[in-house]
């Protein structure tokens, strides 16, 4: 396979078609090597608009889903951000291309293992990971940016709570088959400013779903 005919093919074909216009977005998923993120046995899919199981009921965000996310939250190389949920590490990889730093977290211990190969091989060096279950605690500084890869419920107002003023957060929220893509703006201290993106599917994030509500 000609890997970068392909990663053309995918921005051009899948990115392009979701409204991701932003040159500095389509130069990165271009230019970072999603076949070494995907995956043994799944290379073939590496590509493919769709989503690719990486163990532990979670999977790879599609191409598009990933597009929409880097557009809206526009990182800049001077730029903190923290992902919650790091998986392969190929969005942590993105966000790395496109900003200062990024802290990533994830609950699933083989994960931030596996990632940290990916980001090596990759040449990517400014990658902190972190074993952590994000929805019981963040780590203890502010960023400029925070990108959640699973859904919630609700929203969790942690989340803004790590931005600095003017830091942006991406999450989807509620419950399938209707969920909200949303950017979250910090304004302020305590304030801040939703905008609903568009609507789609994400699997939640380890805890992130409410326990069933029991009727005695």
């Amino acid at each position: 396979m000609d890997t970068d005919f392909a990663r053309q093919q995918m921005v051009d074909q899948q990115v392009r078609a979701w409204d991701v216009l932003h040159p500095d977005v389509l130069r990165v998923l271009k230019n970072v090597p999603r076949e070494q993120f995907v995956p043994t046995g799944y290379e073939a899919l590496a590509f493919a608009d769709a989503e690719i199981p990486i163990g532990h009921g979670q999977s790879m965000m599609t191409p598009t889903l990933e597009g929409r996310l880097l557009q809206a939250l526009k990182p800049t190389s001077s730029d903190k951000v923290l992902e919650i949920g790091t998986g392969s590490g190929f969005l942590a990889a993105c966000l790395a291309r496109l900003s200062r730093s990024v802290t990533s977290v994830d609950i699933y211990d083989d994960f931030l293992d596996t990632a940290k190969v990916n980001l090596e091989d990759s040449g990517i060096g400014n990658v902190t990971l972190l074993s952590m279950d994000a929805m019981q605690e963040l780590p203890d500084e502010k960023f400029d940016v925070v990108a959640v890869t699973g859904s919630t419920e609700d929203f969790d107002p942690r989340f803004v709570d790590a931005l600095n003023p003017g830091g942006r957060l991406f999450v989807v929220v509620g419950t399938a088959p209707a969920m909200d893509a949303r950017l979250v703006t910090r304004t302020g201290g305590n304030d801040w400013q939703s905008e609903s993106l568009f609507e789609t599917v994400l699997a939640p994030l380890v805890n992130g779903s409410k326990p069933p509500q029991f009727l005695f």
